[in-house]
């Protein structure tokens, strides 16, 4: 879109998404183990762990990622109140992140930036068990196909995850976009914006899936030291992620104009 190439001129679009990078670095963790501990606190602590233990199951073993999911999903059964509360401050980061990587491409200024997108960002917390629970119902049938086997099973399982994770990263999305950001945009585009985007983030996370399957040395590089070259990798694909995430924010900016204009021409 010419719109969208209009709001790259004169910004350095990999170093904003290096920045927003780092905000997620700090918040990732805090946000999946709040996820998984409300998630517990609405079902129940034995439910969630069981339904961890498939997930972790579903993924590739090669570089340690069912131990890491594990660990994640037990932090969050086993989180306390202040535990919880503890984890909103590093969890609000990304709020922070977001309204200042998106503020570089409107060229508005504001006080309080950090603020406002750390408040902006912490009423997502309340809905995340509705967004993740779904999401976890949709594991055992994901083990079923898996282990039956077979093109059909492969991409009824594939197709299951895609839409299972756009479903429960387009409210989320859609927040960030017109409150987080600050964006004002209307309904019109801002839904189809924030589908799109989770769409092609749900596409990235399947790609990452397959590639921890792949069997890569990823302390090679690092001098062995497998836990940095882990590290750099997860960087990396959140790097990437978050190129999507700006690039949808863009998109959706240039539609909202776009529309706002046929219907002032009406």
């Amino acid at each position: 879109m010419a719109g969208v190439r209009h709001r790259l001129v004169g910004r350095d679009l990999a170093l904003i998404a290096a920045g927003l990078t780092f905000y997620a670095g700090i918040a990732v963790v805090p946000v999946l183990v709040l996820a998984f501990a409300m998630t517990a606190w609405l079902t129940s602590r034995e439910e969630v762990a069981d339904l961890g233990r498939e997930l972790a199951a579903l993924l590739p073993s090669e570089i340690g990622a069912p131990d890491a999911v594990e660990r994640l999903v037990a932090a969050g059964v086993g989180l306390s109140l202040l535990g919880g509360l503890l984890a909103l401050l590093p969890m609000s980061f990304y709020g922070e992140g977001l309204r200042r990587a998106l503020l570089r491409f409107s060229g508005r200024r504001e006080g309080m930036t950090g603020w406002k997108g750390r408040l902006g960002a912490l009423p997502v917390v309340l809905v995340t068990p509705l967004l993740l629970y779904p999401l976890l119902l949709t594991v055992p049938v994901m083990s079923e196909l898996a282990g039956a086997g077979g093109l059909g099973a492969t991409v009824g399982r594939v197709a299951l995850g895609f839409y299972s994770v756009l479903a429960a990263l387009t409210i989320p999305l859609a927040w960030g976009f017109r409150v987080v950001a600050a964006g004002r945009l209307r309904w019109p585009a801002l839904v189809p914006g924030a589908l799109f985007t989770a769409a092609c983030l749900s596409g990235f996370l399947q790609g990452f899936v397959l590639f921890l399957a792949l069997p890569l040395d990823l302390g090679a590089p690092f001098g062995g030291l497998d836990v940095v070259g882990g590290v750099v990798a997860l960087g990396l694909w959140l790097f990437l992620l978050h190129l999507v995430v700006i690039l949808g924010w863009l998109a959706t900016q240039s539609l909202d104009e776009v529309l706002a204009r046929r219907s002032a021409a009406r």
